[in-house]
């Protein structure tokens, strides 16, 4: 095998809800007078964990963000997960193919858990990620794009940093993988593969993916 773990990212990447994240939190924000494109959303925010977003808006505005901020966003995101998530296209097929050629793999996610597993519940995923396979930013001190995340995940997974391979979609998430010595292949379904440039290879279709990782 050419790895010993294939390490996720969640949101777009195995579920797609970064149209519905980035629409409702972008909407959210400029609700609280911090005027927000969905495109605005999508560059700032997109691969990030809650505490940069608060950072960023603290950073530029000097206004910091209502106490319930996650808490209302999160009931928002949810109910429009319920209503719209799926998982992104032919991500079954990927993991079918890794379970069989016994390939180790987890998520780790800038989402918390409850995200993670709502997410993974409404689109059937649940059967493919166990707990044992779900790393979150609430895990460790530091979100993308420090690598805390990602060496959290390798360290509980018993596999060393370098044998591991990272499958991104965000600028951040590919910057966090490369900080961890760790591989990445980069996912462009929503992202510019010159936004993905730390990538060692880049991918437009899951069809794809598979052959990048065994």
């Amino acid at each position: 095998m050419r790895y010993d773990l294939v390490i996720f990212d969640n949101d777009g990447v195995l579920v797609d809800s970064e149209p519905l994240s980035n629409r409702h939190l972008a909407a959210y924000l400029t609700e609280l007078g911090h005027p927000t494109t969905y495109e605005d959303s999508i560059r700032d925010y997109m691969g990030s964990a809650m505490h940069r977003i608060h950072d960023l808006v603290l950073e530029r505005t000097g206004q910091r963000l209502p106490a319930d901020f996650d808490d209302v966003f999160h009931a928002r995101v949810f109910a429009a997960f319920e209503r719209e998530l799926k998982p992104v296209a032919g991500v079954t097929e990927v993991l079918e193919r890794l379970r069989a050629e016994g390939v180790p793999y987890c998520v780790a996610s800038s989402g918390s858990h409850e995200r993670i597993r709502v997410g993974h519940r409404v689109t059937g995923l649940d059967r493919w990620f166990d707990e044992g396979r779900i790393f979150s930013s609430q895990d460790v001190g530091r979100g993308k794009p420090a690598p805390d995340l990602f060496l959290h995940a390798a360290r509980e997974m018993g596999v060393a940093p370098e044998r591991c391979i990272v499958v991104e979609d965000s600028p951040l998430g590919v910057q966090a993988a490369v900080a961890a010595g760790m591989d990445v292949v980069g996912f462009t379904a929503m992202t510019p593969a010159e936004k993905l440039a730390g990538a060692g290879k880049v991918f437009a279709h899951m069809g794809e993916l598979a052959d990048l990782l065994v």
